[in-house]
């Protein structure tokens, strides 16, 4: 499969190119970066530290599209958008990792798949994607009067917060117990809050060094506690699940799917 990647001069494309390299059944066939990135026109083996590839590093989206099968995005929402708008041209298959996507931008996501394959996840790991499906499970069997926090842990680059895995296992929370969301989500409290009310989900967010990723979701009740953990020691883990991904893609029909399609957890 001819995969390419957005952002491909980052950290995390490189890491993409690396592991797409290694990856049977997978080739490079593109990367795309921002009009004046130091690199344009840089093979892309040179890029990552191996023999050529015959790819060059583009600031032409166009080009990227129409020679991939399927482009990984690990960018911003302001480019993952605009990177949707290329892919439904060309018909090319997108697995998008970014995250700070707003409604909004999740409504362009639903609009693009019903013309092309979108693989979207907050997080790509597997042990991730299972703390998910764990987490709505516990938070049914315990129920609402359970309090809980999700809290979380990031390098001192990361832009957003809360992060996409505490978003994604705090609306799994949700999910577990039929709740709404966005009506019970507190993040960021600060100064005199009042006490806690009963159904709340609570983010955390803390940043420095370069930790890689860890969080917990934590069930409190009067007596006691459940603490459900994921710590990432390797950021290859989610390069590896996107080249996964992308390779999962081959021949879907068009539509929004993520990690659980791919793991075959849906309904588990």
């Amino acid at each position: 499969m001819r995969i390419a990647i957005a952002g491909a001069a980052g950290r995390m494309g490189r890491m993409l190119l690396t592991e797409v390299h290694e990856t049977d059944g997978a080739e490079i066939a593109g990367g795309l970066e921002r009009p004046g990135t130091d690199g344009i026109g840089q093979d892309l083996g040179r890029l990552i530290g191996i023999d050529p590839v015959g790819v060059a590093l583009s600031d032409d989206p166009d080009t990227v599209f129409a020679n991939a099968d399927v482009v990984i995005d690990f960018t911003v929402p302001a480019a993952t958008v605009t990177n949707l708008d290329h892919a439904r041209r060309h018909g090319t298959a997108m697995v998008i990792g970014t995250t700070g996507m707003t409604a909004e931008d999740d409504a362009k996501v639903d609009e693009a798949a019903r013309e092309i394959t979108v693989m979207q996840a907050g997080n790509m790991s597997l042990g991730v994607n299972l703390l998910v499906q764990v987490t709505a499970q516990v938070a049914a069997a315990l129920g609402i009067d359970w309090d809980v926090e999700v809290t979380e842990m990031h390098h001192r680059w990361k832009v957003d917060a809360p992060s996409g895995t505490a978003l994604m296992l705090g609306k799994a929370a949700s999910e577990g117990r039929g709740q709404d969301h966005d009506a019970v989500a507190v993040g960021g409290r600060h100064g005199i809050t009042g006490e806690r009310q009963k159904g709340q989900i609570g983010y955390s967010a803390l940043r420095g060094g370069n930790v890689v990723g860890e969080h917990s979701v934590v069930f409190a009740s009067d007596n006691e506690r459940v603490v459900l953990n994921h710590i990432a020691n390797d950021r290859r883990i989610f390069a590896a699940g996107a080249v996964r991904a992308a390779l999962w893609c081959a021949d879907r029909s068009a539509g929004r799917y993520d990690m659980v399609d791919l793991l075959g957890l849906r309904g588990t």
